[in-house]
């Protein structure tokens, strides 16, 4: 499968540091910053700094280094806001048109800080 990236999305502007962000963490392959209108108490964006598009892209075409450095960095950031070990966390990507993706640079929400209720809405 072909991705199209594209660089001038807001994640992409925040990366190249011409849109300010609140950071949590950042690493050599990933930037983790509070959403600026944040859906829970805890509301963190973890994204890659390489040019990926969705989950199963970053999965598919990511080095190794690349994946353990976000995973490795996703478990200090619960540690840092208090979402882990204990009071628990939802950590949720969307991707594409049906999974309601709004900004086309893979990302995950680690969402925290009280009961986040049922998954999905039937």
């Amino acid at each position: 499968m072909t991705y199209s990236y594209d660089p001038q999305n807001i994640f992409a502007r925040i990366l190249r540091g011409e849109i300010p962000n609140k950071t949590v963490l950042e690493t050599v392959h990933t930037l983790a910053f509070h959403d600026i209108n944040p859906a829970a108490p805890v509301h963190v964006l973890v994204i890659p700094k390489g040019p990926y598009v969705t989950f199963d892209h970053f999965a598919a075409e990511a080095s190794e280094e690349e994946i353990v450095d976000f995973h490795r960095a996703c478990a200090q950031i619960f540690q840092m806001v208090g979402v882990a070990p204990g009071g628990g966390f939802r950590a949720i990507t969307n991707s594409g048109a049906d999974g309601m993706q709004e900004v086309p640079h893979y990302h995950l929400h680690i969402l925290g800080g009280r009961v986040m209720g049922p998954l999905v809405v039937r």
